[in-house]
């Protein structure tokens, strides 16, 4: 398509955007409401703005419209920031399977946000980037966990143009000022700079990416040892650093209860992990665990709870399909346990 060379026609191609955006077919309803999120039992708070704002509006009827204007018009879902800072709990997923297909699934199903795992995850910087253009198309917010706390994968984690990023093996303060440093441009910190051209800044077209970068990106510390519970206070004190990561699984095996991360010693620590990141004025998040659902994390005061992978829920599924089948064999057919069911009900393909 040519470019547009006048605002009028500028404005003229985004009125008719709005005209489409009102006289939607019902197909094409159907599939943008698959992207609005959904509420679960949890009563956790989920606010996705994803209508057009007064200024959208006022903007796009202007007569000096430009095209890039017009693009931006469109208001952008609150940041994980802001979200907190209005005193939201927010509920996520942690994605492994490095699928865009899961991770498309996952912003549809109304997650607040999705963390992309590249520490245990088998995918790589180039996998993530499919998935978080999976999660963009759903307004989702994807946070890159890294495989380790360098300024190497900083970068080129952070240039992608995630909402958070998350360290993990945070032992010290000193290791968590390190950590913002890699996230700072010079003079506070040591990030290379590529930001005219990277998908963070919009490949360049984002003239305010400069200006708002350290307002709207989420730096994660992860406290998953002895040693980080002990500095938990001292590293969610440090300057940056927005939320601190508990990492029960890691403690427990570091405590040497790799196969109990209920025991209570396990619980106990992780308690004063809590009481310290709290009283050092980060956002505490976390894991869910089969002993600690994410109900009980909310109660005791943590502001992000990962609720669950994509890995264990297909696994979990598959399981009990498969579990389901097997019964059945011992025990007869669906309609010997079951009873028969209504002969006009149809199979759910047909």
């Amino acid at each position: 398509m040519p470019a547009l060379s006048t605002a009028g026609s500028a404005t003229t191609t985004a009125t008719s955007s709005l005209a489409l955006l009102n006289h939607e077919k019902p197909a094409s309803k159907l599939l943008r409401s698959l992207s609005n999120p959904v509420k679960f039992p949890l009563n956790f708070k989920t606010v996705k703005n994803r209508k057009l704002s007064i200024e959208a509006k006022s903007a796009i009827s202007s007569s000096n419209l430009s095209t890039t204007n017009a693009v931006s018009a469109f208001s952008a879902p609150s940041s994980l920031k802001s979200r907190l800072q209005n005193g939201e709990t927010l509920y996520g997923i942690f994605l492994l399977s490095f699928s865009p297909t899961i991770a498309e699934i996952a912003g549809q199903s109304g997650y607040d946000f999705a963390v992309v795992d590249m520490e245990h995850g088998p995918g790589g910087i180039t996998d993530a980037l499919h998935c978080l253009r999976a999660l963009a198309a759903t307004q989702t917010p994807a946070i890159l966990r890294l495989p380790e706390s360098s300024p190497t994968w900083a970068k080129k984690a952070l240039d992608l143009g995630p909402q958070g990023i998350m360290f993990p093996m945070i032992e010290s303060p000193k290791m968590a000022r390190k950590a913002v440093s890699y996230c700072r441009f010079p003079p506070e910190g040591i990030r290379g700079s590529a930001h005219t051209v990277v998908r963070a800044s919009g490949y360049g077209n984002d003239e305010g990416y400069l200006s708002n970068y350290t307002d709207e990106l989420l730096i994660m510390c992860q406290v998953e040892s002895e040693e980080g519970v002990k500095k938990a206070e001292e590293i969610s004190a440090v300057d940056g650093v927005d939320c601190v990561q508990m990492g029960p699984l890691d403690l427990s095996a570091s405590m040497g209860y790799l196969w109990d991360p209920g025991h209570k010693k396990v619980r106990e620590m992780m308690r004063e992990a809590e009481r310290g990141v709290l009283e050092g004025g980060a956002y505490l998040c976390g894991f869910a665990m089969p002993h600690d659902g994410p109900i009980n994390l909310k109660t005791r005061g943590y502001h992000m709870v990962s609720g669950t992978v994509d890995l264990g829920l297909f696994r979990n599924a598959a399981v009990d399909d498969v579990r389901k089948f097997k019964m059945s064999l011992i025990q007869g057919s669906d309609d010997e346990v079951g009873g028969s069911k209504d002969g006009d009900e149809k199979y759910w393909s047909e």
